[in-house]
């Protein structure tokens, strides 16, 4: 892959993260396995490609993909509006995590027990969704600016679900970080929108 296609990878796991909040809170609930593929992403160490990072292929990152060709084609669609907010959102929590050695410091450490944790408990189990969300809540909440997620209350009021949707912020931010050390930047989003969606139509064509 060419870094650009890297990019573009780490980009469509951002909007990916975006659209998986969106659905648990407007629906209550999302696809175990997409939500697994972000989780698993925090651990990864030293992946060999960018793909490596969400398990060796982006098959969990479509929809991410289709929301962001969505917006870069300027689409018409309510349903984007809340992805978008959040992606762009997690975009500006990335770049101010970046900034803080400290709380960096924390979130590395709280990694390291959270892999423990799937160790021992596996894969997707809600109490390592439950350390994830807390993480988030512990650390980049804190921030004056946050993301405010929309949606149905009786969704949002539930603990399973508020620690899922805070997991995913942080499975986002996570690959918003990757996107940036991969050269992406947001004026990309705006001068290099043809661009960007030329290459995302490639690579939804060939799925």
């Amino acid at each position: 892959m060419t870094r650009e296609q890297e990019r573009l990878v780490a980009l469509g796991a951002v909007f990916q993260a975006a659209v998986l909040v969106d659905r648990i809170a407007t629906t209550g609930s999302a696809p175990p396995a997409s939500i697994n593929a972000l989780l698993d992403s925090l651990l990864v160490r030293n992946p060999a490609n960018t793909l490596a990072v969400y398990g060796g292929d982006d098959i969990n990152l479509l929809e991410g993909y289709r929301a962001l060709s969505n917006i870069l084609e300027r689409a018409s669609s309510p349903l984007q509006r809340e992805p978008l907010r959040y992606a762009l959102g997690m975009l500006t929590l990335e770049r101010r995590l970046a900034k803080n050695s400290d709380m960096l410091s924390t979130i590395a450490q709280r990694l390291q027990q959270i892999e423990n944790q799937v160790q021992h408990f596996g894969q997707g189990h809600e109490n390592v969704i439950a350390s994830c969300g807390g993480l988030y809540q512990d650390t980049i909440s804190t921030f004056s600016q946050r993301i405010q997620v929309h949606g149905e209350m009786r969704f949002l009021q539930q603990p399973d679900n508020a620690a899922k949707i805070r997991a995913l912020l942080l499975c986002g931010i996570r690959s918003a970080w990757l996107w940036h050390q991969l050269g992406g930047r947001r004026w990309q989003l705006i001068f290099a929108r043809k661009r960007y969606s030329t290459l995302l139509q490639q690579r939804l064509s060939s799925r």
